[in-house]
């Protein structure tokens, strides 16, 4: 089940959010009284609700916006007690003093925004002894193991217990909560309104992850990177397994340098089955896994993982998807003469592609030395990042993240340079015409976009991930949805 959180200035606006939410299918609704500006109402919030509600008055100093005497906020939460609310939220130092009464149930709650602190099971303890029937944990995680510490506390945990780590390293805790036996989670009314740090919406929780599906038996994949940003592959993944009916989930795992080794050794245990690798870990990872398969060898780089028993072996699917996404706009490469711009684990992967299906390739990077180190490893040429448009062309491909979104006004490579009967291919995805897509339809090149390459490396995940084909026009149809007019 999902709590929805509502903090809102104005009763009149919390109550028609309330009604809202439950139209919507919400179940459990949070009414955040901290919020509310002037005097507080209880009966024009709680008579003819719609659903049941947890009451919640915070303290500035718990992450919340009341300023009050403590006496008038105990007395707010006793009246609501008295009116027969359904839960109410009380700090460890304030459930003694809020004695039972009645149906309502207490959840007794503690945060930190600082931290997932060392002593998380005596503070566990010391609230479930607090006549507690839910325990509620709120901290900041610092690192990705400490969702794993949250979560294997909810699961172990005799009290029923919600824990969640706060801000976009504790995601997947809130993702995760029902498969470790958590009561519910919260989410927000709108994904601009979170109340606390990497809160989802109600909408994303139920139509992107299906959290009220989530249970002991989902298989956990996800994306790894730092940072991950607004990453689309769990919007187009979740949409796959929703369609195919499969009790997976796919969660976005930022994932710090550091933190690399430790998050892929203890992975199984939140029950990771499968990951998408992305920057910066592509090279970085090679050395935790048991298994490469050919391309994975000749790139040095991996964008998956496939946990399979106690082995972890690791694929690249960017290599072929590129030059399948080549292939299906222009026909075959052997003998064509490819620029890659970049240096990095894409034009790795995309260069020796080529190279394997007999292109001539150069590589030309800001950084000399980059282009040359990958030239070398490849047996292929580099030039300077000035000379790039001197140097003859069938294919121009650009691997560098100029022109992704926001800076949409960028290009790698100057207009008047892009010759007609050249194919442009920009590995950029988001948006899908780049400034670069544009000038060069403008300039009557053959073009193929970052979304074609997205979504064949995301299909051959899939199917590692599932034994099944990906249903390819429902991945390009949601992220030509996700990255649209509206969103760029």
């Amino acid at each position: 089940m999902i709590c929805v959180s509502i903090g809102r200035g104005r009763h009149r606006h919390v109550i028609a959010e309330h009604r809202h939410l439950v139209e919507q299918g919400a179940q459990l609704v949070e009414l955040r009284l901290d919020y509310l500006q002037g005097r507080i109402n209880l009966k024009r919030l709680l008579d003819n609700r719609p659903s049941p509600v947890v009451i919640t008055l915070r303290r500035e100093r718990d992450g919340g916006r009341f300023t009050g005497t403590e006496e008038a906020r105990r007395m707010l939460l006793r009246s609501a007690i008295a009116d027969g609310v359904e839960y109410v939220d009380l700090e460890e130092d304030l459930a003694a003093t809020v004695p039972r009464y009645g149906k309502t149930k207490r959840i007794i709650s503690h945060h930190d925004f600082n931290k997932t602190p060392d002593d998380l099971e005596a503070i566990h303890a010391r609230l479930a002894a607090l006549d507690a029937d839910i325990v509620k944990l709120a901290t900041l995680a610092n690192r990705p193991q400490d969702n794993l510490r949250m979560l294997e506390l909810v699961r172990d945990s005799k009290v029923p217990t919600v824990g969640l780590c706060m801000g976009d390293i504790g995601t997947p805790s809130r993702i995760l909560a029902g498969r470790f036996g958590a009561p519910f989670t919260y989410a927000t009314f709108h994904h601009e309104r979170a109340l606390a740090p990497g809160q989802l919406s109600f909408q994303q929780m139920r139509e992107i992850y299906r959290y009220d599906q989530i249970d002991a038996a989902t298989e956990v994949y996800g994306v790894i990177g730092d940072p991950l940003g607004h990453s689309l592959s769990p919007l187009i993944h979740n949409a796959a397994f929703a369609l195919h009916e499969l009790n997976k989930v796919y969660v976005p795992f930022r994932v710090p340098r550091e933190d690399l080794q430790a998050f892929i050794e203890t992975a199984p245990r939140l029950g990771i089955a499968g990951l998408s690798v992305t920057i910066p870990h592509k090279e970085a990872v090679l050395k935790l896994l048991d298994k490469v398969d050919n391309a994975t060898k000749a790139t040095g780089a991996a964008n998956t993982i496939i946990f399979q028993g106690q082995e972890r072996r690791g694929y690249n699917t960017d290599h072929r998807a590129a030059v399948d996404a080549l292939e299906a706009a222009v026909g075959a490469v052997r003998s064509k003469r490819a620029v890659i711009l970049g240096a990095g684990g894409a034009a790795l992967a995309i260069a020796h592609a080529l190279l394997e299906r007999g292109a001539a390739v150069c590589v030309s990077s800001r950084s000399r030395t980059r282009a040359d180190r990958l030239a070398g490893h490849l047996n292929c040429q580099a030039a300077d990042w000035a000379n790039r448009h001197a140097v003859a062309a069938d294919i121009l491909v650009n691997c560098t993240p100029v022109g992704m979104h926001p800076n949409v006004d960028q290009t790698p490579f100057d207009k008047l340079q892009l010759k007609p009967g050249v194919t442009v291919f920009d590995t950029v995805y988001n948006p899908e015409n780049t400034l670069l897509i544009k000038d060069a339809r403008e300039r009557n090149c053959q073009v193929v976009s970052g979304v074609e390459m997205f979504v064949r490396q995301a299909g051959l995940q899939y199917q590692l991930f599932t034994g099944r084909d990906a249903p390819e026009p429902l991945l390009r149809e949601t992220i030509k949805r996700a990255i649209g007019p509206a969103r760029v």
